[in-house]
């Protein structure tokens, strides 16, 4: 608490901030039902509206950290706000699919703006002592957003289908103006500066780390990411489409299972993470978390009734909460002395991941609605099966060369 009122309020505005915009983000999940029936589009087109999102952020994120760099936090956080107003608002009055994939790209480049320069801004303002803190509040930030996003979609589409992209338009312009006129300038650290250009010099392009990548004793697990991404993003993608068409579910029916789930992983890795994870180690978690999110998102096809499908899915939610924060946690193990660039694979490898998975949910989704969960229930049993053997040669290979 001593840390938030520190800076003059400069980390809650952060919060703000980033949590809008993966609220944002969220809104659209339990509504893309209804977008699909007004709008006569396919499974195969709501796929590959959610991987342009991903598209755009990846592709933008490099150039997004180093004009941070460049021309100040500030000046990239409010930039990012109006172009996700826009986005938001795109989305509102969209009338076409084209539209939304204007909408939907806007959106993947304001997320790309806004992080790189949150993150940086929370290092700037925080010392080393104070560092795990900061961005443990921004990423509960990001995590809350992700949360209430699809809840408050949900609960505000009574009011009409459109309504809640409008809101978030309004909302990201008011947090534009407060950005603008309150929140000042940080100093960024100049060793910060010159150490990510040593580092960017040492490691390449973002094309060429991918194609090195193979060499480094942690490929196999960056593979685990990537494959587990994808069935998970496979899941995701089509949860609210297979609902609606099977059960016929409702926005805050779809609000509610999703808020729920949420919620209990949230909680988990807030009271409970590092206990499960000192007890059974990241290995065990992994492999244990990969394959009861397998097993239950199979089961979901054989389940009837809401409150059978609600446990369903809440195990399988809680599953990927669980699972998310180990995978980074033995990532970070295996990085030893090269923590950011391997946390950028990880980031790019997991956004191939939600770039492919969904493209392939959709289009399967139009072919049988039961296909994408039969995909994705396979996709993490075998990264399961990779996982029991993979992960502890990894860590005996980063342990040989640290």
């Amino acid at each position: 608490m001593a840390l938030l009122l520190k800076n003059q309020g400069s980390l809650l505005i952060l919060m703000f901030n980033i949590f809008l915009v993966f609220t944002g983000i969220g809104l659209v999940i339990p509504i893309m039902p209804k977008y699909m029936e007004n709008l006569g589009i396919t499974g195969g087109i709501i796929g590959l509206l959610v991987a342009a999102f991903s598209l755009t952020q990846l592709l933008f994120s490099p150039l997004a950290g180093r004009l941070a760099d460049s021309y100040g936090r500030k000046r990239m956080i409010v930039i990012g706000l109006v172009v996700f107003a826009i986005s938001e608002g795109m989305f509102g009055v969209a009338n076409s699919p084209v539209l939304l994939f204007v909408s939907r790209l806007l959106g993947g480049i304001s997320a790309a703006l806004i992080m790189p320069a949150v993150m940086a801004y929370s290092a700037d303002i925080t010392t080393k002592e104070e560092r795990a803190a900061g961005m443990g509040y921004i990423t509960g930030a990001i995590t809350t957003g992700f949360i209430i996003g699809p809840g408050i979609g949900g609960y505000i589409a009574a009011f009409g289908i459109r309504v809640p992209f409008y809101s978030a338009a309004i909302a990201g312009i008011i947090a534009a103006c407060i950005t603008l006129f309150i929140l000042k300038e940080s100093q960024p650290v100049k060793e910060s500066v010159s150490d990510s250009r040593s580092s960017a010099k040492q490691h390449g392009s973002l094309l060429a780390q991918f194609m090195y990548s193979y060499k480094e004793p942690y490929f196999l697990s960056l593979i685990i990411v990537f494959v587990m991404s994808f069935g998970l993003a496979n899941f995701e993608t089509v949860f609210s489409l297979f609902v609606d068409h099977k059960f016929g579910f409702e926005p805050k029916d779809i609000a509610f299972i999703i808020t729920f789930g949420s919620i209990a992983g949230a909680v988990v890795q807030v009271t409970a993470f590092s206990w499960i994870m000192n007890r059974f180690g990241e290995k065990g978690v992994i492999s244990v978390c990969l394959l009861f999110a397998g097993l239950f998102i199979v089961l979901t096809l054989f389940v009837h009734q809401f409150w059978m499908i609600f446990a369903v899915t809440f195990i399988v939610f809680l599953a990927i909460d669980i699972l998310r924060p180990a995978i980074s946690t033995q990532m970070s193990m295996l990085a030893k002395d090269q923590q950011g660039y391997v946390a950028g694979l990880n980031s790019a490898f997991t956004s191939l991941g939600n770039i492919a998975g969904p493209i392939v949910a959709g289009f399967l989704f139009d072919m049988n609605i039961n296909y994408p969960y039969a995909l994705a229930c396979m996709i993490l049993l075998i990264c399961f099966v990779i996982s029991l053997g993979v992960k502890k040669r990894n860590l005996q290979d980063a342990n040989a060369t640290s």
